[in-house]
């Protein structure tokens, strides 16, 4: 499931048109899924307006082709309970959910947040657990007390220890789905068990990024090693403070998104953007041939 950048025009406003282009890009290539408005998706910088024109446009793109996630990154459990509601109402599938923003809340009051949210929305919910990122950490004692509602059914799993997959089955089996959440430890992710992967550089390289899960799927180990090992120095531009700016310059450079972004961020510039530069060419330059992975 790509975690979809968000397309702006020079002026600042949504840019539907090459949004467009992007979600139907990610169907061709056979993606299971939309995450809407995660980092990715500048979601800190979005308004409430705009995430539901997101979010409905979305949906009617998709035509029930795959499920619309949209992220909740709020600051108070009444936001986020409106947020569910409304993304409900705009047809999302499901929601991605972050701890409160800010505040760095306790274990408890993580806890309560994400259940309250729980009790007030049909749709499942994903917890993105993020803790290099965003502070707070959802540990197996905090999941043990909230996956009592039924509606929480999955983990982006982004804390960067792989070993975190087999401690989740080992305490959870499968009813706690875990989406891996780092790119350059997607393959390891897959192949510890984890269910799928929410990824970054599938914006700008769809085909690639669900061969490399089909293959792995059906045990084709050594052809999605192959893929992946090319891939490794774009997943990487993932793992970066400006991986914003990084995977929307890849997109330009694959003809399926653009550059701008949302102030405070600004596009790269100087030898910031000549490393990521060769790092794109470079890629495109040694871009592997792909089996007929959507027919494994």
């Amino acid at each position: 499931m790509p975690a979809v950048t968000t397309k702006f025009t020079p002026d600042d406003q949504l840019d539907l048109d090459m949004f467009a282009v992007n979600i139907n890009a990610q169907l061709e290539a056979g993606v299971h899924g939309i995450v809407l408005g995660g980092t990715l998706g500048e979601a800190s910088t979005l308004m409430d307006e705009e995430k539901r024109i997101l979010t409905r446009a979305t949906v009617s793109l998709v035509d029930q082709k795959v499920p619309v996630l949209i992220n909740i990154a709020e600051q108070t459990t009444k936001a986020a309970i409106a947020s569910a509601q409304k993304a409900q109402e705009d047809g999302a599938s499901a929601l991605m959910m972050l701890p409160p923003m800010r505040y760095k809340a306790g274990d408890q009051e993580v806890v309560t947040y994400f259940g309250a949210v729980a009790n007030n929305t049909d749709l499942p919910i994903m917890v993105y657990n993020n803790p290099v990122d965003y502070k707070i950490e959802v540990s197996l004692a905090m999941f043990d007390q909230l996956l009592k509602h039924d509606n929480i059914q999955a983990v982006k799993e982004s804390t960067r220890d792989i070993s975190n997959v087999t401690r989740i089955k080992n305490a959870f089996g499968d009813r706690l789905k875990i989406m891996t959440g780092v790119d350059t430890l997607a393959l390891e992710s897959l192949l510890m068990g984890a269910d799928g992967w929410i990824a970054g550089l599938v914006d700008a390289f769809p085909a690639e990024t669900v061969a490399i899960y089909e293959l792995q799927r059906v045990g084709r180990i050594q052809e999605a090693l192959e893929i992946y090992r090319w891939f490794l120095p774009l997943l990487e531009l993932d793992i970066n403070p400006k991986l914003v700016q990084n995977i929307k310059l890849a997109e330009v450079h694959t003809g399926i998104g653009t550059e701008h972004v949302r102030p405070p961020r600004l596009p790269l510039s100087g030898a910031e953007r000549a490393h990521v530069l060769k790092v794109i060419t470079d890629g495109l330059d040694q871009r592997p041939s792909l089996p007929d992975y959507k027919n494994l």
